[in-house]
């Protein structure tokens, strides 16, 4: 793909910053890269930095996501952190709440798309560089629900859905809609893009409260036990993924995933995409979720640090990612002059129209305290172990105790 030159990277760096910098001492920057494999885009931006910056070089590590994370920690607690590193945002709080890391220097005219911020942002305070981005959407397989006898157009709500997927339940041989219940991370994502739609909202990012317990949340937990009944049997033993393989085989006529899903499904399904339905209380929305860069205190060149971080986090470097990966785009290119934008038709103003109106993955010290939250909330009510009400009340208490 043909990339137009962005200079936000450039812009960021003028000279007088170099010569502050540059102090003419030989450093070495420790940048771990979660996910096990550098990419040439930002091999080039390292390559860039090393150069104009000289003494100074940069051990870029790629590490697999199972241990990356894990590993960035412990170097940290050691007293021996990394410079920076490539990592999820869940990670943040817990981060910033050591004081493993330094809040980042993020220019206020870096022109991200809506909410994008909220998701690297505690308190009012942002602790890393948003770097990958993804909402989500409805895939239908049309086949399906053409041979139940219905239209396939997409559901504007919540109602319209579950009668979709009710009629797909009654005249074929599929389940209406995928549903995700397994202990796994994405159970709870899945809740929220449901909860986000229905003017929800769990943790504010300004004050840090815990706004779960709601009249929103009962509403979208009820929705959530109702699709029990339209879904593929045993939904507690599920997970997104596997709903993709149902997806593919005919087992099921819908469910939500990420803007990546369109090309993992067969070729020969006739699919649509489309937004989140709203909840009666809100309007379509989705879970926001990001990695990003974070600079890490201690390594005694933060202020380095910073600069890297800042330059592989815009421009080229930035769309390459964002482009390549088919990731919703964390900029808004427009802004900095792209034209020819790759997220300008086909199935992606599904996933930008939700942007505005979508809510973060939240932020607690103990991401697997808030994964339980949700999990020991959705599986109760999928399982029938209580009312709506009692699961609600016990998951704010529980939200609570994780911050």
């Amino acid at each position: 793909m043909k990339l137009a030159k962005l200079t936000l990277g450039a812009a960021l760096l003028s000279g007088a910053a170099t010569a502050a910098l540059a102090d003419g001492h030989a450093k070495e920057l420790h940048f771990i890269m979660c996910g096990g494999e550098v990419r040439a885009a930002d091999q080039a931006v390292v390559d860039q930095f090393e150069a104009d910056f000289d003494g100074v070089k940069v051990n870029l590590e790629a590490v697999p996501w199972g241990t990356c994370q894990d590993k960035s920690l412990t170097l940290a607690a050691a007293g021996d952190p990394p410079s920076i590193a490539y990592m999820g945002s869940r990670t943040l709080r817990q981060l910033a709440n050591n004081d493993l890391i330094v809040p980042a220097e993020i220019n206020p005219e870096t022109p991200y798309q809506p909410g994008v911020l909220n998701t690297v942002t505690v308190e009012g305070t942002a602790w890393g560089y948003p770097h990958a981005f993804s909402t989500k959407g409805l895939y239908i397989n049309c086949d399906i629900v053409e041979a139940s006898g219905q239209e396939c157009v997409a559901p504007a709500t919540w109602d319209a859905m579950y009668d979709m997927a009710k009629g797909v339940v009654d005249n074929t041989d599929s389940a209406g809609v995928g549903l995700a219940g397994k202990d796994f991370d994405n159970t709870m994502h899945q809740f929220l893009n449901y909860l986000y739609s229905n003017g929800g909202v769990v943790i504010d990012s300004a004050s840090g409260k815990n706004m779960l317990d709601s009249a929103q949340t009962r509403e979208t937990l009820e929705f959530y036990g109702k699709l029990v009944d339209v879904a593929q049997d045993g939904p507690t033993a599920w997970e997104r993924d596997q709903l993709r393989d149902l997806f593919n085989d005919g087992q099921i006529a819908m469910y939500v995933s990420g803007p990546w899903g369109y090309g993992q499904h067969n070729e020969d399904i006739n699919q649509i995409v489309a937004p989140v339905p709203a909840g009666p209380s809100g309007e379509s929305g989705s879970i926001l979720i990001t990695d990003s860069i974070v600079v890490f205190k201690g390594s005694g060149h933060e202020d380095l640090a910073q600069e890297l971080a800042k330059r592989i986090t815009s421009g080229d470097s930035q769309y390459d990612l964002d482009s390549s990966w088919g990731l919703t785009p964390i900029l808004d290119y427009a802004k900095l002059g792209k034209d020819d934008l790759y997220y300008a038709d086909g199935i992606w103003p599904t996933f930008t129209s939700s942007i505005s109106t979508g809510g973060p993955e939240p932020l607690v010290e103990d991401f697997k305290s808030l994964q339980s939250v949700f999990t020991n909330m959705v599986q109760g009510i999928i399982l029938q172990d209580d009312t709506v009400d009692n699961l609600v009340t016990i998951a704010g208490e529980e939200l609570d105790d994780a911050l």
